[in-house]
């Protein structure tokens, strides 16, 4: 019956990631490109793959990273900004950019959009998968750029990569820690919560839900079941038959999901550096709030944006400070997973 019951699921699965890719096709009439530069794509090139909306100020940062890192060219989606985010990213010579004024959430937050182009443009590539406010860090990423580390993936026979999305915060009221765009953030958002995450198995997908962290700590606490999941999966080696089903939380086929040793050994991660709680964050929480546009059921999260907008400190006297990768390994954050 057991058999039966996973022969069952897999095939609604199929279905759905059917229904998703369709839906992408469609939604591929809302893109307007500024730059396409897709044609400077070569063999063996690392993409990455982003939705942003008024990011400016992360993006010197975010790009910079992700340049140094091996990804050849990012092809992004700009969503109606009004901060200068759309001529910066035309500007960028390793950019491929396309624009909409459409919704976000009823394009499901963004995916539908990148679907499209990840079918257009992925197929065959490892794929990187972001939001603007993510950095990907793994072991070794100081000396071994992603095409190292996707060698190494494919050698073992896999086509994906889990990561862990650490909220990164200062010490104090959010306020008080002005940013300028082009800095490290994370000179600034250097604290981290290092043990208070939980983990449960998701048995349709095949993933793990992971929760903790500053946000299930300070504004959840009362219902740790809603707070926003960790768990990623933002590195795959993409074909045009893929899709992911709720931000990068989780990919169809779901073998690509199998990014934890279910037997209990270690497979090689990485964790994704959040730079949510920049000082900018007080007040866009209110324009969010507003907007409606970030949460299937907006309504839960009301209390959340309001928390945001009152400039919370989230430090506590269990807030660790980010040292680098193998702190974040020794704290089972992040793994090598035998990558010597």
């Amino acid at each position: 019956m057991e058999r039966l019951n996973d022969l069952a699921m897999a095939y609604r699965l199929r279905l759905r990631r059917r229904r998703l890719l369709a839906r992408a096709v469609a939604m591929r009439r809302q893109l307007t490109a500024v730059n396409n530069r897709t044609g400077q794509i070569a063999c063996g090139d690392i993409l990455c793959f982003a939705t942003m909306r008024n990011e400016a100020h992360r993006l010197p940062h975010f790009l910079e990273h992700h340049r140094r890192l091996g990804v050849a060219q990012f092809l992004i989606v700009e969503n109606d900004s009004s901060d200068g985010t759309r001529d910066y990213l035309a500007a960028q010579g390793d950019v491929s950019l396309w624009t909409t004024a459409h919704s976000y959430k009823r394009a499901r937050f963004g995916m539908d959009w990148l679907t499209w182009l990840m079918m257009r443009h992925g197929h065959g590539h490892w794929c990187l998968t972001l939001d603007a406010d993510e950095c990907l860090i793994y072991p070794y990423h100081a000396t071994r750029p992603l095409p190292a580390l996707c060698g190494w993936l494919e050698a073992q026979g896999r086509a994906s990569m889990g990561a862990l999305m650490l909220d990164m915060y200062p010490r104090g009221p959010l306020s008080t820690h002005p940013y300028r765009a082009g800095d490290n953030p994370f000179e600034t958002l250097c604290w981290f919560d290092a043990g208070n995450y939980s983990m449960r198995p998701k048995p349709d997908l095949q993933t793990l839900w992971i929760q903790g962290g500053p946000r299930a700590r300070m504004f959840f606490a009362a219902d740790p079941r809603r707070a926003p999941t960790m768990g990623k999966v933002p590195l795959v080696k993409w074909h045009w038959r893929y899709a992911y089903v709720s931000s990068t939380h989780s990919v169809l086929p779901r073998r690509l999901n199998h990014v934890h040793d279910r037997d209990g050994g270690e497979l090689t991660s990485g964790v994704l550096l959040h730079s949510k709680f920049l000082n900018t964050v007080v007040d866009r929480s209110t324009e969010e709030k507003r907007r409606q546009e970030h949460f299937a059921n907006s309504a839960l999260y009301e209390g959340y944006y309001d928390a945001l907008a009152a400039d919370p400190d989230l430090w506590c006297d269990r807030s660790t400070r980010l040292r680098g990768w193998r702190q974040l390994e020794a704290r089972g954050l992040m793994s090598r997973g035998g990558w010597v």
